[in-house]
């Protein structure tokens, strides 16, 4: 089960949809993202004619501030989704015009969890990303 804490900011007040795309190619914005994840193999091969794609996670309503936020779950791994695109838009479907306000796109991407990032900054100095971050703080940067 995969768990999305969707929080929206800044957009027009109405209904959102949030979909994972096929593609992770966001060069056209949602335009090129292709069509909702596994659509074909849910309406062709699903047992019922109205099941939903995996890849279809829900809906947010934005407020008149242009605030919005849900909590939305899907019986999918996260592994499954990166390198896919997710968009949120008031279109479910598309098609989407390359330079919507009102959409937003994105690639899924998995990053570390919480201090879990070990990787060296600069080989010559050893130090990891944390370690680089703490000397920073302390000179006085932020």
């Amino acid at each position: 089960m995969t768990l999305v804490d969707l929080t929206i900011n800044g957009l027009a007040p109405g209904k959102y949809y949030a979909t994972v795309r096929e593609a992770g190619d966001i060069s056209q914005g949602a335009a090129s993202t292709g069509g909702i994840w596994e659509a074909v193999k849910a309406h062709v091969l699903g047992s019922e004619p109205t099941k939903e794609p995996r890849g279809t996670f829900g809906a947010v309503e934005v407020d008149a501030q242009g605030q919005g936020n849900v909590f939305l779950d899907r019986p999918v791994a996260v592994w499954e989704m990166i390198g896919r695109s997710m968009v949120v838009s008031k279109h479910k479907e598309g098609p989407f015009q390359r330079e919507d306000p009102d959409t937003l796109v994105g690639v899924i991407a998995r990053s570390a969890g919480v201090w879990d990032n070990d990787k060296m900054v600069c080989s010559c100095s050893g130090k990891n990303v944390w370690q680089e971050r703490q000397e920073q703080v302390a000179q006085g940067m932020v």
